[in-house]
Parts: structure tokens; C-alpha cells; sequence
């Protein structure tokens, strides 16, 4: 198994950079296989989500999109998937995907909620205002 960095998932999501990004391709394409699979960390997936939604300006749907088909993949292995799941549904719904996760991740480890001062933050499962 190796580790996929933001950059790396960004240039194969974007194809726009033709030299970084057919590095990309081939990585993902062609060197990763179940036996030996692509690991994305939950920094590195919200990373990339950030970097499409705030320097490509994609649509939210798109982003979703883009994350779900990271999770169907069978070349990676993404840590906290379940939670990355919850966040890219939320994401579908207009939530911010970094709160959501943030959440899913706080319920995973025991927390009956998570204190927050983010008025959009507390409409989703799990946050409360302090």
C-alpha cells in the first residue's frame, strides 16, 4: 500500500496539469490494484475537497461526485470511509463536508456531541452551540 497525497488526487480529479497530472493517471490507473492499493487519510481527502470547492470553484454536487467515486473504488483504502461517507451525503445536502466530518468522526470516538460556535455547523446531527 502507499499513501496518495491532496496534490496527487487533485491532478488526477482535475487533469490540469499535463505533465503532474499524467503522472497521476498512471499511479491511479495503472499502478494501484486491490493487492496493493492508493491509502487517502482523512486530512488528505478534506484537502481535497477544500482545494475543489475553493481554488476550482466546483459545484458541490460535483465534489460529492468526485469523493463517492474515490469511495467505490476498490485501488483505495480510505481511512474513517464510513465517515467520510456521511460527510460526502452531507455535502449533497449543502452541508460543509470538513463539518460533517467533524461530527462522524466526534460520534465515532464516543462524543454525544461537539461544541461549536459555527451557526451553519449546528444544523447538522451532532453539534451544539456552547
Amino acid at each position: 500500500m502507499i499513501g496518495l497525497d491532496t496534490n496527487v488526487l487533485v491532478r488526477y480529479l482535475t487533469q490540469d496539469d499535463p505533465v503532474q497530472s499524467l503522472k497521476a493517471e498512471e499511479i491511479i490507473e495503472r499502478r494501484l490494484t486491490e493487492n496493493n492499493p492508493g491509502f487517502i487519510s482523512v486530512v488528505a481527502i478534506v484537502e481535497t475537497v477544500w482545494v475543489l470547492d475553493r481554488a476550482y470553484r466546483l459545484a458541490a454536487h460535483k465534489i460529492a461526485a468526485a469523493v463517492e467515486r474515490i469511495l467505490q473504488a476498490d485501488t483505495f483504502v480510505v481511512e474513517n470511509e464510513q465517515e467520510v461517507f456521511t460527510a460526502m451525503v452531507a455535502l449533497k445536502k449543502g452541508h460543509s463536508f470538513a463539518d460533517a466530518l467533524i461530527a462522524a468522526l466526534g460520534a465515532k470516538a464516543g462524543c454525544s456531541f461537539t461544541l461549536t460556535f459555527d451557526q451553519k455547523a449546528v444544523r447538522l446531527p451532532g453539534f451544539k452551540l456552547p
